[in-house]
C-alpha cells in the first residue's frame, strides 16, 4: 500500500489511530506537539477514526495534567508534615539547648514560642507574596528558610542566634499552610479544595504525631548535631522538588497587578463584615485545640480528675489523632450536602457539649474521655471548612491574602487562649487547686457558643446577600 503524504510508512493504519503520540507528521518532518495533532487528524482519518483518536489525544493529556496536580500537592503536603517536625525539634533536643547555649526555662519558654510569632506575623506578607510572584518563586525559599533557621544550634555559641534562627523557622513554615490553600486552588476544581485540604492536614498531623517519635530515639543514639544537618539535607531536596513541580505564574500575572489587586483585596476582606465575623467566629471555636490540647490538657486531668501525667498526655493527644480523620470526614459532609455553614456549627455544639461535660461533671470515665476529645478532635477539622469558605470570597490569583488573613486570625486566637485560661486560674485560685482550673477551662466551652453564635449570623447574612 502506497502512504498517504505526511504520514509514517512504517507504521500500520490501525497503530496510527491507537497511538495518539505517534500520528500523521506535518510534510516538513518535524513531529507537532500533542496538542496540534489534531489538525493533521482531519487530512487523513474518516470521521469516526478522528473521533476515537480524539479522545486518545485528550485522555491523554488530562492524565498527564492529573499527575503533575498530585505530584505539586503531594509535595507542598510533605513540607507541611515537615514543618510539624521542625515546631516539635525544640522539645526533642531541650537538654542540648539549655546546656549549649546556658538557657533557663523562661529563655528556652522565649525560644519555643518566638516561632509562633514569627509564623503568624508573617501570614500576610507570605500571603501577598504568593499572588505577586508565584507559588513556584515564594515556596521553595521558604522550605530554604525554615531549615536555615536550625543552623544555629550547629554553629552559634550564643542564645540569641538560636532564637533568631527559631523566628526564621516559624516564616518559613508559615509558607507551608499558605502554599497548600494556592497550590489546591491552582491544580484542582473549587469543589475539591475541602477534600484536598482535608487530606493534607491529615498528613501534616500524622507528621505531628508520629514524627517526633523516630526523631526522638535518633538522638538518643547519634545525638542533636546529625538530626539537625539531617534535617536540613531533606530541606533542601524538598525545596527542589517544589521548584520542579510547581508551575510557573503565567504570562501577564505581572508582580505588579498582583501586589495592586493583593491590597485592594486585603483592604476590601477588612472592610467585608462577613470575613471579620466568620474569622473571628472561627477564632473563638479554636480552644480546644490550641487552648487544651498544647497546653491546658494534661495539668487539667492531672489537677482536676486525678490523672497520671503520662496519662493525661495521651488522653489530650487524642484531638490531634481526631483530627486526623477529621478533615476528610467534615469535608465529605459538607461536600455532599452542600452545607458548609451547618457542618461548622454542629462541629461547634459537640466540642461545646463534651467540654462542658468535662468541666462541670465531678468524675469522667475514661473510655467516655477517649470518644469524647476523638469527636472533639473532628471536629476541630471545621477550620478547614472555615478556610474553603473564606477563599471563595476571591479569586485564584488573589487567594493567598484572604486566607493568609483567616488564618493568622485563627492563629492569634490560640494566643488569647493560653493567655485567658491562664489568667482565669489566677483570678481564682482562691476557690482551690482544682476548682480554679475548671474555671480556667471554663472560657472554652463559652468562646465555643459564642463561635457558634457568630457563625449562625455570618450564615444568615450570606443567605440574605
Amino acid at each position: 500500500m502506497v502512504p498517504r503524504e505526511g504520514v509514517e510508512p512504517s507504521l500500520p493504519r490501525r497503530n496510527r489511530i491507537l497511538n495518539p503520540t505517534r500520528l500523521p507528521i506535518p510534510p516538513s518532518g518535524q513531529r507537532p506537539v500533542l496538542v496540534d495533532n489534531s489538525k493533521y487528524i482531519d487530512k487523513v482519518f474518516s470521521k469516526r477514526e478522528h473521533t476515537v483518536a480524539m479522545k486518545s489525544l485528550n485522555h491523554a493529556e488530562s492524565r498527564g495534567g492529573r499527575c503533575c496536580a498530585v505530584a505539586m500537592w503531594l509535595t507542598v503536603s510533605f513540607f507541611y508534615a515537615f514543618q510539624y517536625i521542625l515546631r516539635v525539634l525544640p522539645g526533642i533536643v531541650m537538654d542540648d539547648a539549655m546546656t549549649r547555649f546556658s538557657m533557663d526555662a523562661v529563655l528556652f519558654g522565649q525560644f519555643s514560642g518566638v516561632y509562633y510569632i514569627g509564623y503568624s506575623l508573617a501570614h500576610l506578607p507570605i500571603g501577598i507574596m504568593l499572588d505577586c510572584y508565584g507559588a513556584k518563586k515564594i515556596i521553595p525559599a521558604c522550605v530554604l528558610l525554615s531549615v536555615v533557621g536550625v543552623l544555629p544550634f550547629i554553629f552559634a555559641a550564643h542564645w540569641s542566634w538560636p532564637i533568631l534562627g527559631r523566628a526564621l523557622t516559624g516564616i518559613g513554615s508559615s509558607a507551608s499552610a499558605l502554599g497548600l490553600f494556592k497550590v489546591i486552588r491552582m491544580a484542582f476544581e473549587e469543589r475539591k479544595f475541602a477534600r484536598m485540604l482535608s487530606i493534607s492536614v491529615s498528613i501534616g498531623l500524622m507528621g505531628a504525631i508520629y514524627g517526633g517519635a523516630p526523631v526522638r530515639q535518633l538522638h538518643s543514639t547519634f545525638g542533636y548535631q546529625p538530626i539537625v544537618i539531617g534535617l536540613v539535607i531533606i530541606g533542601i531536596i524538598l525545596a527542589a522538588l517544589c521548584h520542579v513541580v510547581i508551575p510557573a505564574m503565567e504570562k501577564g500575572e505581572e508582580a505588579g497587578e498582583s501586589s495592586g489587586n493583593s491590597l485592594s483585596v486585603l483592604c476590601s476582606l477588612l472592610a467585608n463584615p462577613k470575613v471579620l465575623f466568620l474569622c473571628l467566629s472561627a477564632g473563638l471555636m479554636v480552644g480546644p485545640l490550641e487552648g487544651f490540647a498544647d497546653v491546658w490538657g494534661p495539668k487539667f486531668f492531672d489537677r482536676v480528675h486525678g490523672i497520671s501525667p503520662a496519662r493525661a498526655s495521651f488522653l489530650s493527644s487524642l484531638i490531634f489523632v481526631g483530627m486526623c480523620f477529621g478533615g476528610p470526614i467534615l469535608s465529605f459532609i459538607a461536600e455532599k450536602s452542600r452545607r458548609y455553614f451547618d457542618t461548622i456549627i454542629v462541629s461547634g455544639i459537640l466540642m461545646f457539649a463534651v467540654f462542658t461535660i468535662i468541666t462541670v461533671s465531678p468524675t469522667v470515665p475514661t473510655y467516655a474521655i477517649v470518644a469524647g476529645f476523638l469527636l472533639v478532635g473532628l471536629c476541630c477539622s471545621y477550620q478547614i471548612l472555615i478556610i474553603y469558605e473564606v477563599s471563595t470570597f476571591v479569586g485564584e490569583k488573589t487567594v493567598g491574602v484572604a486566607t493568609a488573613l483567616a488564618n493568622m486570625i485563627i492563629m492569634l486566637f490560640g494566643y488569647a487562649f493560653h493567655g485567658t485560661i491562664g489568667y482565669a486560674i489566677k483570678i481564682f485560685s482562691g476557690l482551690g487547686e482544682g476548682l480554679s482550673m475548671r474555671c480556667g477551662i471554663a472560657v472554652i466551652p463559652i468562646a465555643l457558643a459564642l463561635g457558634c453564635i457568630g457563625t449562625y449570623a455570618v450564615r444568615q447574612m450570606a443567605q440574605k446577600a
